[in-house]
C-alpha cells in the first residue's frame, strides 16, 4: 500500500484527501494516516492539511522498490526486487533466493550491508545511504568457463550508466573495478553456482560509492565516489534504473557472437589496464609486465619484463598497476 499512496500523491497537482485515497485504495482512511506517517518517519515531505489532506513536497534519496519502480523500463531485470533496509550482503541474500529458484532478473539490494564483500574475500564498505548495493540474478545457458566474460559486461554496464547519469567518464581496471581519476568508485563481485559443464545461476554484485563524502585514512589513496569527483550529489534511484538498463542491454548483446565481439570492443575502449605496467600476483606466481590485450573470452595477455607472454584469468590472481591504482 505504501507504494500506491506514494503513486497518489506524486501524481497530484496539489493536495489530495485521505478520503478520496481510502476510496480508490479500498482501505480505511486510518490505514492511509498510518502509512502517511511511516513515510514521514522514512524522510518524507509530507504536508498536511485538515481541510484539503496531503501533499508531497520532497522525496528523500532512496532506493526502496517504491522510490526506484518508475525508473525501472527493462523486460526482466529489477521487475522483482527483494529490498530490505539492512541486510549482511546483497550476493549472500541473493545467492540463498537463487537456490530456492528465483527467477532470472531479480534483484536483492539495500540501504546498508554490515558484511559486503570485493573479490578474493576482501571487505567492501557500504554505508548506509550514500551508495548503491544490489545484486542480481542471472541463469545463462552458458558453460562455466565463460562466467567471467559476465563480469566484463558489468563492468561496461555500469560505466555506460554512470556517464549517462552524470557525464562523468569512468574506465574499468580489469576485470570488475570501475574507476575514476585512478580511484576505485565501483567494484563488481560475480558468483557462479553450477557444476563441471553447466551453470545454474550467476550472481552480479553491484557496489557503488555515489555521494559518500569520506572514507577511512587507509582508504584515501584508492577509493572515491561520484559525489568526490565531480563535487555533485546524485540521484541513486535514477542510477539503479539506469544499471538495470544498461545490464539487460549487455547481457542480451552477449548471448549472441556478434554481439560478444562488440561488447569486447567498448570494453577495451573503457579499459584503463591496457597499455598500463602491471605486477600480477597469484597464489603460484608473481610478475611484472605490461598489459597488452584482452582474449575473446575476456582473459588478460600481459608481456613479463622477460618477453613471455602470460594469459591471466581473473578468477585466479590480483593485477595492480606498477604506477597507479589501475
Amino acid at each position: 500500500m505504501k507504494g500506491h499512496i506514494l503513486q497518489l500523491l506524486e501524481n497530484a497537482e496539489d493536495y489530495i484527501s485521505g478520503e478520496k485515497m481510502s476510496q480508490q485504495l479500498g482501505v480505511s482512511r486510518t490505514a492511509v494516516w498510518k502509512t502517511i506517517k511511516q513515510l514521514k518517519e522514512e524522510g518524507y515531505e509530507i504536508h498536511s492539511s485538515t481541510n484539503k489532506g496531503y501533499r508531497l513536497l520532497h522525496s528523500p534519496d532512496r532506493v526502496t522498490p517504491e522510490e526506484i519502480q518508475k525508473y525501472i523500463l527493462t523486460s526482466y531485470i529489477g521487475k522483482r526486487l527483494i529490498y530490505e533496509e539492512e541486510m549482511d550482503s546483497t550476493n549472500v541474500q541473493a545467492k540463498k533466493i537463487a537456490r530456492e529458484g528465483a527467477e532470472e532478473g531479480t534483484v536483492v539490494l539495500t540501504e546498508q550491508q554490515f558484511k559486503g564483500k570485493g573479490r578474493m574475500g576482501r571487505k567492501w564498505d557500504s554505508p548506509k545511504g550514500t551508495g548503491i548495493w544490489l545484486s542480481c540474478i542471472l541463469r545463462p545457458s552458458i558453460p562455466p568457463s565463460e562466467v567471467s566474460f559476465i563480469t566484463l559486461l558489468a563492468g561496461l554496464a555500469v560505466c555506460k550508466a554512470i556517464e549517462i547519469e552524470t557525464r562523468l567518464l569512468p574506465k574499468i581496471k580489469w576485470p570488475n573495478d570501475v574507476v575514476l581519476g585512478g580511484k576505485k568508485v565501483c567494484g563488481i563481485l560475480t558468483e557462479m553456482n553450477g557444476e563441471m559443464e553447466q551453470v545454474y545461476h550467476v550472481v552480479v554484485g553491484i557496489g557503488i560509492n555515489v555521494n559518500t563524502k569520506d572514507f577511512p585514512i587507509e582508504l584515501h589513496s584508492l577509493a572515491t565516489s561520484l559525489y568526490l569527483e565531480s563535487g555533485e550529489k546524485y540521484s541513486r534511484k535514477k542510477l539503479v534504473g539506469q544499471i538495470f538498463t544498461q545490464l539487460e542491454k549487455y547481457y542480451e548483446s552477449f548471448k549472441e557472437e556478434e554481439g560478444r565481439k562488440r561488447i569486447l570492443e567498448e570494453y577495451k575502449k573503457c579499459c584503463a589496464t591496457l597499455g598500463q605496467e602491471v605486477r600480477v600476483l597469484g597464489s603460484q606466481e608473481e610478475f611484472t609486465g605490461k598489459a597488452l590485450d584482452l582474449l575473446p573470452t575476456g582473459e588478460l595477455i600481459v608481456q613479463k619484463n622477460t618477453g613471455e607472454m602470460k594469459t591471466v584469468r581473473s578468477g585466479e590472481v590480483s593485477v595492480r598497476g606498477v604506477y597507479g591504482y589501475c
